[in-house]
């Protein structure tokens, strides 16, 4: 997809006090792509045991029916922008609207092991998407002015889609007696967890009816009065309308879309800015931080915890993790990337380092003894609100300023895939590792968290304050 125009102030205004109700209403509509996103990325945590148990199957096949769904996120995140051009951005909601629906009614009623994960890629896909639409869209139709804080919007609801996840299926565990396979509406409980984002999808798709399309896009395809009556809408009448539709013009006929080719260079095949866009997407997944959310319910059982407390344990570290969001948000631009980042990287390595100290001891009657599962359990929530309040958040503003403006687009997609390929890395290698020994597997996670400090201290720059036309 085009990058967002550079609009000068001169004819760009200010959203009036009328007007930006009906802005934020619409900002929020485009957002729940991303409560979808988080939702469908972490509502399988309630299944994994049922489907460990119904299926028969052992951890090597579990974890690809787990991670099959990030393919199908890195082609959804690919095709979306292509799409987005092409046929708008509103219809590129409904699409993937669609796809979040019968990618839930399938996963809530498969009918072997291979149709779960072929319903899991289409949601995957799905995700992909959303991942993509929800902040282009948001910056496109925002006023300048707003512009960040409605852009935080997407991350907000992705956090947010994580917590009513992992309380649903919380109320649903409790529903069904604490078994995940027990009977609930006519299902095994897990199946029901699976199919109640058919409520989200449904409201998405709703709500991306009573959204107007993005200006830049209308005035692409020639819609040019459409797109001053949405101007109108979102920025108010006091603006100059035939201004700011010259504005996106101009900057749209200025723009050089970056190809592949373009990031070539320097003496490891890739541009030296384009391996630390990389280096931070992948640290930012090594640290096992997905594990928490696709897993966390399994990792409590397997160390002697209840089913129904451990699905507890899930959400309260998932509103840990909207706390952290929320920090992070506060402080990103008041104390700088970088500085976060590090803080971030030394409180993660502190809560992993607790975490493969708990779980280095033997289970007693099944259970971890007493201080080593209180310290396991804090640590865990210390490790995600360390996450949240820096590489959560920081790694992706980074990625969409340090790259020159000729490099930025191809940039970013290359840095977003090598994010969906650690993360598909660390989701597929779990089961096994923690089979092996999960003391050893945090251990790893701990390693990574510790060796990203010297990476941020070496490589990165910071990028606050910083216009994006002063990156190179």
């Amino acid at each position: 997809m085009t990058s967002t125009a550079q609009v000068s102030q001169s004819g760009a205004g200010t959203a009036h006090p009328d007007h930006l109700g009906h802005v934020i209403f619409i900002a929020a509509a485009a957002a729940m792509g991303g409560f979808l996103f988080g939702y469908d990325s972490s509502v399988i945590n309630g299944a994994v045991e049922a489907i460990r148990d119904r299926y028969d199957i052992g951890s090597a096949a579990l974890a690809q029916v787990i991670a099959i769904a990030l393919i199908g996120c890195a082609v959804g995140a690919a095709a979306a922008g292509r799409i987005a051009d092409r046929i708008g951005r509103i219809r590129c909601m409904q699409i993937a609207a669609v796809l979040f629906t019968i990618s839930s009614v399938g996963s809530a009623m498969p009918f072997t092991l291979w149709d779960l994960a072929f319903w899991r890629v289409v949601g995957g896909f799905a995700i992909g998407m959303a991942s993509v639409i929800g902040p282009a869209y948001i910056a496109e139709v925002a006023p300048p002015a707003y512009r960040g804080r409605l852009g935080s919007f997407q991350q907000a609801a992705i956090v947010v889609g994580i917590a009513v996840s992992q309380l649903v299926n919380w109320g649903l565990l409790n529903a069904a007696g604490g078994d995940q396979r027990g009977t609930l509406m006519g299902l095994e409980a897990w199946q029901v967890m699976l199919g109640v984002m058919v409520v989200p999808a449904v409201l998405y798709g709703l709500l991306s009816f009573a959204i107007p399309e993005s200006p830049r896009f209308l005035i692409s395809v020639g819609r040019h009065d459409r797109a001053r009556e949405i101007l109108a809408e979102v920025e108010g009448t006091g603006v100059d309308l035939d201004a700011r539709v010259n504005e996106i013009e101009l900057a749209m006929r200025s723009e050089e879309k970056s190809s592949f080719r373009d990031l070539l260079g320097g003496g490891f095949f890739f541009k030296p800015i384009v391996w630390i866009g990389i280096g931070l997407s992948v640290f930012q997944q090594f640290v096992g931080i997905n594990v928490a959310f696709y897993y966390s319910s399994t990792l409590w059982q397997s160390v002697g915890v209840d089913p129904t407390d451990s699905f507890f344990y899930s959400f309260t570290t998932s509103i840990i993790n909207i706390v952290g969001t929320v920090i992070a948000m506060i402080f990103v631009d008041r104390i700088g990337r970088k500085p976060l980042a590090i803080i971030g990287s030394v409180g993660m390595a502190v809560g992993l380092a607790l975490e493969a100290w708990a779980f280095s001891h033997d289970l007693v009657d099944g259970k971890l003894p007493a201080t080593q599962g209180w310290v396991a359990l804090v640590a865990a929530h210390v490790f995600v609100l360390f996450f949240a309040l820096s590489w959560g958040v920081v790694v992706w503003v980074m990625l969409g300023e340090m790259f020159p403006n000729r490099i930025r687009a191809a940039a970013l997609g290359v840095a977003a895939s090598a994010q969906w390929i650690a993360n598909w890395a660390i989701t597929a290698s779990f089961p096994s590792l923690s089979d092996w020994n999960l003391s050893a597997t945090y251990v790893i996670y701990t390693v990574f968290a510790a060796l990203s400090i010297p990476f941020v201290l070496r490589f990165v720059k910071e990028t606050k304050g910083k216009a994006l036309e002063e990156m190179g």
